[in-house]
Parts: structure tokens; C-alpha cells; sequence
């Protein structure tokens, strides 16, 4: 496999999570680690991290490693984040994700036209806005979760599209962006996250972009953001 400097940056940052020495096997393969601290994932689950070809997986307990390496080597690196198969091997009683890792190198940052207004926001914007969406889009765009300044678009008083992003280890910026449901599709939620990615750039930070739906991928795309794998997290059920 050629040297990829963004991909070895993005696997060095998730390695730095997992609680426990591991790698990346460097043919493309899987690794299983007992981790109690791990971060892959919600503590006393198993988190499956694939970027490229190959994956590290953090399971909660010495006495899952085996039994979870040797599922995970059933199947091809490309389907260790597809629930379906796993479904069928193991006894998952719950499943957060999949969600798609995309990262972008600087020099392909593009940025977004400049013909949407963005400003500055406040704490309260970030407030506001999860509760103008459903639930469900409020919990994954992780606005509430950003240590970083936040960008809005505004109507009057009103805020229709905001981002920021968190800090993570390994200089990463794990972005959180969000758009009012009935403003989607007019170019707001690239013009807040142009304006998160330009301030995580200038602050020598790598922009991570994690996602589920495709309509939020396509904003990472237009921005120069490369999806280099998925994550995927598994509780399983007590035997």
C-alpha cells in the first residue's frame, strides 16, 4: 500500500484512543485488544475503528479478545462496520453507528462561495438550535459538544445553521454541524462548516467529519473531505 501521510496521521489519532498499545496491522487485517478505558466506543462495549485496509477493535474484557478476533477474521476489513454480518456472529444487543471517517489535508480545503452571511455565534445559539430539529439529528451533529467558537447563519433573531467542532487527541477537530430542518438544501450547512474548518486549519488542527447520513457526507465532500473508513460500536449481550 503506498504512504498515505493523512491516513497514517487519522490511524496515529484513533490509536491514541484506544486505551492500550495497538496497531493497524500493516498488510490490512484486524487487531483485538482488551481495553476498559478504551474511547473507540461507550465504555463496556466493543468499538470497531476500519481505516484503509485494516481495523483495531477494543472489546471491554480479556475474555471477549478471542472469541471477537476470531469473528472479525471471518470477514472481509471492508464489512467489520456492516451490523448485518456481525448481527449473525455475535450476540449484539445493541448498535451505535455505522459512521463514516472523513478527514481533510489542508491543501484540498474548499472552502465554501462566501454568498451565504456567517457570523459569530453565542453560547445560546447552540442551545437553541438542537431543539428547532428531530432528536435524532440533534444527537449526532454533537453541536452541544464543541469546546471551539461557533459559526451561525441568521434570520432576524432566529439561527437556522450552526458548527463548530470539538478537540480531540491528536490535534484533531471532530466537527458538529446543524441546520434547521426546514432550511436544509440551500447551502447553509457548508457555509457554517467552511467557516469551522477555516478556524481548525488555522489553528493547526486536523477537521474530522463523522457521519451517518449521506446528505451530511456530501457537505464534507464539497469541502475537500476525504472519507478514509468507519466506526462502529457493538454491546453485546451476556451469555
Amino acid at each position: 500500500m503506498a504512504a498515505d501521510p493523512l491516513l497514517d496521521r487519522v490511524r496515529a489519532a484513533w490509536l491514541d484512543l484506544a486505551g492500550v498499545p495497538m496497531a493497524f496491522p500493516a498488510g490490512g487485517g484486524v487487531e483485538v485488544a482488551a481495553s476498559a478505558r478504551s474511547l473507540l466506543c461507550p465504555p463496556g462495549w466493543v468499538g470497531i475503528v476500519v481505516l484503509g485496509d485494516a481495523a483495531v477493535v477494543s472489546v471491554p474484557s480479556d475474555g471477549l479478545v478471542g472469541t471477537v478476533r476470531e469473528v472479525l477474521r471471518r470477514l472481509p476489513v471492508a464489512e467489520l462496520t456492516d451490523a448485518g454480518p456481525l448481527r449473525a456472529l455475535l450476540p449484539v444487543a445493541g448498535v451505535l453507528g455505522p459512521a463514516s471517517l472523513a478527514y481533510l489535508d489542508e491543501g484540498r480545503f474548499r472552502p465554501a462561495s462566501g454568498d451565504v452571511p456567517v457570523v459569530p455565534g453565542e453560547p445560546a445559539d447552540v442551545a437553541a438550535l438542537p431543539a428547532a430539529v428531530p432528536a435524532d439529528d440533534a444527537d449526532e451533529c454533537g453541536l452541544a459538544d464543541v469546546t471551539s467558537p461557533v459559526f451561525v447563519v441568521r434570520r432576524g433573531t432566529d439561527v437556522l445553521a450552526a458548527a463548530g467542532y470539538r478537540r480531540w487527541p491528536g490535534r484533531v477537530a471532530h466537527l458538529g454541524v446543524l441546520t434547521r430542518a426546514d432550511r436544509r438544501g440551500r447551502g447553509l450547512a457548508r457555509a457554517v462548516a467552511s467557516a469551522a474548518v477555516a478556524d481548525a486549519v488555522a489553528n493547526g488542527l486536523l477537521p474530522q467529519w463523522r457521519a451517518r447520513r449521506e446528505p451530511s457526507r456530501r457537505v464534507a465532500r464539497a469541502l475537500g473531505f476525504r472519507q478514509l473508513g468507519a466506526q462502529l460500536s457493538l454491546a453485546l449481550a451476556e451469555e
